[in-house]
């Protein structure tokens, strides 16, 4: 098919129009989800601290990562979330099955958040 039939543009307008998406997504999150909120104060508290605790640039970028990880695992959870709860609110195997698989993804986040910095902050101290 052509990309004529795009409804958000080609080119430039495109590119805009999806920044444009992006945050009202981030909006949304921010004003509806206290978890995003929550995990958004934490990446900012913890961004200062990963100066102090990488050890190199990569190191650095590795620490940062972790914390965009988890923001994006739960902006994916949140819209699973939102569309389960739009088809239906009544309980429903699938849909909780859906929001429980989008909330255990969140968990691994952290946890690799937990590991990576916890291992950092391991060799900071005890290296």
């Amino acid at each position: 098919m052509k990309d004529v039939f795009k409804p958000n543009g080609l080119g430039i307008k495109r590119i805009f129009k999806a920044t444009y998406c992006s945050y009202l997504g981030f909006k949304a999150a921010f004003k509806e989800e206290a978890a995003f909120r929550q995990e958004l104060v934490l990446s900012i508290i913890l961004l200062p601290l990963s100066f102090w605790l990488a050890t190199s640039i990569l190191h650095w970028a590795l620490l940062v990562s972790t914390l965009l990880v988890i923001l994006i695992v739960e902006l994916l959870n949140s819209a699973i979330e939102a569309l389960t709860d739009r088809v239906s609110t009544d309980h429903h195997v699938l849909s909780g099955r859906a929001k429980d698989m989008g909330s255990a993804a969140v968990t691994l986040s952290l946890m690799i958040a937990l590991i990576t910095w916890g291992a950092s902050l391991y060799l900071k101290v005890f290296n």
